[in-house]
């Protein structure tokens, strides 16, 4: 197939989100536009708990819009719970999303800032659902923690990837993905959608507030230089894989922190209204 690039509000993407299924005319579409002072402190929230086993680890490969590292999810051995969870999800795979430039690249923004990257851990209900394949048409079947990343000091984590990565499908013996999440515990969470096709509303999403430091180099030769295309055809970097932002419709966007700098200003308020008196 041919990827040609057209411009949309100044960003290049790719063919992937220019179908019918671009605008399938749900009410909880993804990605988002996440805003600190619209979002809703929840304080039954509970603690995302990440247990993964880095033996769980089966291959990474480039499935034509992104690289992939895949888990064996036949059982319970990566997995999450808690958070806004009710049961436990097991880790299928990971990926990312980036652009062909720093300014650009997530999926989520937050208060309509962008970050170059953008990684997905993609978990499944298998408490409910008997497959994968069934969990991605429900919706309560899949849970993705997605982590945004920013450019600063290198990651180890992510180097032992960027040294992987191959052009083809190929082994990858044992990486423990928690390496890829930040220590800090704080989180929103929605209700949304696959981002890719079939962009089924089943996801409940749990972005992680703190992103995590990759350098430059990291992101060019880890993302930047992998290809859309194959083998024999014109090359097409692959870049700006990244679907456009999504309405909020009715949905309400919850966090599992408080909004320190609203709670500033309501602090200053009272003591403003003191001073002032009846």
């Amino acid at each position: 197939m041919e990827h040609h690039f057209d411009w949309v509000k100044g960003k290049k993407m790719h063919p992937l989100w220019q179908s019918p299924l671009s605008i399938p005319g749900g009410t909880r579409q993804s990605p988002i536009n996440i805003q600190w002072r619209d979002s809703i402190y929840d304080p039954f929230l509970k603690p995302l708990k990440i247990s993964y086993d880095p033996t769980t680890c089966l291959h990474i490969w480039n499935n034509g819009y992104s690289f992939l590292v895949e888990f064996d999810d036949s059982a319970d051995r990566s997995v999450i719970t808690g958070g806004p969870l009710e049961n436990q999800y097991r880790l299928k795979q990971f990926h990312f999303h980036w652009g062909a430039i720093n300014e650009w690249g997530s999926e989520h923004t937050v208060d309509s800032k962008v970050y170059p990257a953008e990684l997905h851990l993609v978990h499944w209900n298998a408490v409910v659902y008997p497959t994968f394949e069934e969990a991605v048409m429900e919706g309560n079947g899949l849970a993705v923690i997605g982590v945004f990343l920013k450019l600063g000091e290198h990651h180890e984590g992510l180097q032992m990837l960027v040294d992987a990565l191959p052009a083809v499908k190929h082994k990858f013996d044992v990486f423990d993905p928690s390496c890829l999440i930040p220590s800090c515990p704080d989180y929103w969470t929605y209700a949304g959608s696959l981002t890719t096709p079939p962009l089924t509303e089943s996801v409940t999403w749990i972005i992680k507030k703190k992103p995590i430091e990759v350098d430059e180099n990291q992101v060019n030769f880890a993302f930047r230089m992998l290809l859309f295309t194959s083998d024999g055809e014109e090359e097409k970097r692959m870049v700006d894989n990244f679907r456009p932002l999504q309405p909020l419709m009715n949905r309400t966007v919850r966090s599992s922190f408080q909004n320190m700098h609203l709670l500033n200003i309501e602090a200053q308020s009272k003591d403003h209204a003191q001073q002032i008196g009846p």
